[in-house]
């Protein structure tokens, strides 16, 4: 398990969402990301997103709430081993999340080597 505190793992997840391309990133709408310790109970999660995707989104799709992408701290320090392992988990799990807002199965994430 990793030490990091909150301000530095708000910081790794701050340099995942920079890592994401700058053409994707504006395409990305009405969606918060936030840093929460642990998962809902009972769940094994580095990250969670919950919203609609956009490829499921009608042309009337204003005035709702955004989307939430959740990075867990706790399960993901408790995962890693170096502060760069965190860095580098923090970023995969932030492009996963981000691949579910886009409307991207687990299934095709795993294929592209961001599950």
């Amino acid at each position: 398990m990793v030490e990091m505190s909150r301000a530095e793992f708000e910081d790794a997840v701050a340099a995942g969402l920079d890592a994401v391309p700058e053409e994707l990133a504006q395409q990305m709408r009405n969606v918060v990301v936030l840093v929460e310790d642990d998962p809902p109970d009972g769940m094994a999660l580095f990250g969670l997103y919950e919203g609609i995707p956009l490829t499921e989104r009608g042309d009337n799709w204003v005035w709702v709430l955004p989307d939430r992408i959740t990075i867990f701290r706790n399960p993901t320090l408790a995962a890693c081993s170096t502060p760069q392992q965190v860095v580098d988990q923090v970023r995969i799990t932030v492009i996963h999340e981000i691949g579910h807002h886009f409307g991207i199965d687990d299934d095709r994430l795993d294929e592209l080597g961001w599950a």
